[in-house]
C-alpha cells in the first residue's frame, strides 16, 4: 500500500513539474467575455483562443538590462550652477513662508478648538455629541500638522 502511494506521489511530482514549464499558454475569452488561460491547447471549433509564448518574455523579465537607460542628448539644455543656486534659493524662501503659514494655521485652529471644548450646549448632555461636535477641529489640526511635517521634509532635502 505504501509503495502504491509512493508511486502515485513521485508521479503527479513529475506531471506537475512537468506542467509547471510550459513555453506555450493559451488566453481564452468566452462568449461573456471572461478570460481564462491554460497550457493545454484547447479542443473544439467553438473556442475562442489565442496561443502566448512566454519562452522570450521570460528570459527578458529575468534580469534588467544595464543599457535600459537612456543616455542624456548632447543638444538637451542645461541649466548653468549660478541660474540652478538662485532657483533654489527662491524655493527655500517659499517653502519657509508656507511652513510660517502653516504654523499660523496650526496656532489659530488650536485657538479654536480650545475655544470649542470651553463651551458647552445644553443639548449636549450625551458625551458623543461633543466629541462629534470638536472632531472637525482635530482634523484640521492633523492636517496643519502633517502639513508642517511635509514642509519641513522638503526644506531639509535642499541642497
Amino acid at each position: 500500500m505504501k509503495l502504491q502511494r509512493l508511486f502515485f506521489l513521485a508521479t503527479l511530482l513529475f506531471l506537475s513539474t512537468r506542467v509547471c514549464n510550459a513555453d506555450v499558454m493559451y488566453q481564452c475569452i468566452d462568449e461573456r467575455g471572461h478570460k481564462s488561460f491554460s497550457n493545454l491547447k484547447p479542443s473544439g471549433k467553438g473556442s475562442n483562443c489565442v496561443s502566448m509564448d512566454l519562452s522570450a518574455s521570460s528570459a527578458s523579465s529575468s534580469k534588467p538590462s544595464a543599457q535600459s537607460r537612456t543616455e542624456t542628448p548632447a543638444n538637451f539644455p542645461k541649466v548653468d550652477q549660478n541660474s540652478q543656486r538662485a532657483r533654489d534659493g527662491d524655493r527655500r524662501r517659499i517653502l519657509e513662508s508656507e511652513l510660517e503659514s502653516e504654523q499660523k494655521s496650526l496656532d489659530l485652529s488650536k485657538k479654536k478648538l480650545a475655544e470649542q471644548e470651553d463651551l458647552r450646549n445644553g443639548d449636549e448632555r450625551n458625551y458623543q455629541r461633543v466629541l462629534d461636535r470638536l472632531q472637525p477641529f482635530k482634523d484640521k489640526i492633523a492636517l496643519h500638522e502633517r502639513n508642517i511635517e511635509a514642509i519641513q521634509r522638503e526644506i531639509s532635502n535642499l541642497r
